[in-house]
């Protein structure tokens, strides 16, 4: 049976090496919240890495750098651990490449076969990246509020409630305030999120209590979010709902997964993939 290279010691490869690269099956963690296969999914999206220590050598052996996007779609069989992902992309740092796009073609091909589903790769210049710079998200700030809350108690998703009192309403939600931990480091994970929907009026101060219960839960990102989204969608009943968290930077790498189950505004990092 395969390790995890994550919460190990490890030498960082200098030479290139696909089987760095571990898969983690979504099945368990849909099997938890009731899904039994991809085709029973209630939502549809993408898991976003952003790798922000890409690096290779050209073909007079001079070193390449440059920021990737890649695109794992959410009903791929797997996810990629984290720190395999980093090791796979340090394997790179002293292979030769004709061009990018040679470089480019590896990568999808690699990191398809490890996701079980093909990916997309949009690699960019780093000075590129630096003039776009980093969006807040938008919509109405549910840290605002001043409640009163228990930090140390698990997310219960019996706090998500609606305004029966009120019809249907289109609004999106934004904390900053979403943290879990590494199930198997420990280390924490800090994220915003973002909830837009359409239905009757989600009481902002449960949503808000129910989102920081997750501060004491060891579970990976793309688990975290999918876990949100079923559960509003079970307790709130929306028409319409997405979920996007976006994680901070770790080890050169960070994770945003999204999921919806309509057709909704995508993250603008990858907007440009749906056009």
């Amino acid at each position: 049976m395969a390790i995890l290279s994550l919460g190990q010691a490890t030498q960082y490869p200098d030479q290139y090496d696909p089987s760095l690269l571990f898969p983690i099956p979504r099945a368990e963690n849909r099997a938890k919240l009731g899904f039994k296969d991809s085709q029973a999914l209630p939502f549809v999206g993408v898991d976003i890495w952003n790798a922000f220590e890409l690096s290779w050598l050209n073909k007079k052996g001079k070193p390449q750098i440059a920021l990737a996007e890649f695109q794992i779609p959410a009903d791929s069989p797997n996810m990629i651990e984290s720190k395999s992902f980093k090791l796979y992309l340090n394997s790179l740092n002293n292979t030769h490449f004709a061009d990018e796009h040679q470089l480019r073609e590896l990568l999808i091909k690699d990191l398809s076969a490890v996701a079980g589903s093909k990916i997309t790769i949009r690699i960019q210049a780093t000075e590129a990246v630096a003039k776009k710079g980093m969006q807040e998200m938008s919509g109405v700030l549910l840290d605002r509020l001043d409640i009163e809350v228990d930090p140390n108690l698990p997310a219960d998703p019996n706090l998500l409630g609606i305004n029966e009192s009120f019809g249907p309403i289109e609004q999106c939600l934004v904390s900053h305030l979403l943290k879990s931990n590494c199930p198997v480091t420990g280390q924490p994970d800090w994220a915003s999120v973002q909830i837009r929907y359409q239905g009757r009026p989600i009481l902002e101060e449960g949503l808000l209590r129910y989102l920081i219960g997750f501060r004491q839960l060891g579970e990976f990102h793309e688990h975290c979010v999918e876990t949100i989204f079923t559960d509003i969608k079970r307790q709130c009943k929306p028409e319409k709902l997405s979920v996007y968290a976006r994680y901070t930077r770790r080890g050169g790498l960070d994770i945003n997964p999204f999921r919806t189950d309509y057709n909704s505004p995508w993250p603008d990092n990858i907007r440009h993939a749906r056009q």
